[in-house]
């Protein structure tokens, strides 16, 4: 099943204007199986400052790839309805979100939820499964 993105089209001629690059282009990245997540270390405790970067060689640490591919992201699923009491920060965090994104905010917790159940899911399956 085919991966789909959606993105505001002013943003994306902005980010072109900008950093020369479409939202088009930049999916790819995304798509790519040999994608490799790092972690820029000399610039990692200043992200409220505006970085600027030269041709120095990147101080960077690997980050094990989390993130679901996209074709995992595009399945439907059965989903099961609960009740479920999330902060007010979190609530309003994913609304704004969701409404630049045009989706719901309800599918992004869903899959943050996902996610995480996903990356863990071995290490306790492990822990419920030993022998007393």
């Amino acid at each position: 099943m085919a991966a789909g993105f959606e993105w505001d089209f002013d943003k994306d001629a902005e980010n072109q204007q900008k950093h020369g690059v479409s939202f088009s282009l930049a999916r790819e990245a995304f798509l790519d199986p040999k994608r490799v997540i790092a972690r820029d270390l000399a610039h990692s405790e200043s992200m409220s400052k505006k970085i600027k970067y030269t041709n120095e060689p990147i101080q960077a640490e690997v980050v094990r790839d989390f993130l679901p591919s996209p074709d995992e992201l595009v399945v439907a699923e059965d989903g099961v309805k609960i009740t479920i009491s999330l902060s007010r920060r979190s609530v309003d965090f994913f609304k704004a979100v969701a409404e630049q994104n045009h989706t719901s905010y309800q599918r992004m917790i869903r899959r943050l939820l996902d996610a995480y159940a996903d990356q863990y899911q071995d290490d306790s399956t492990k822990c419920r499964t030993s022998p007393d």
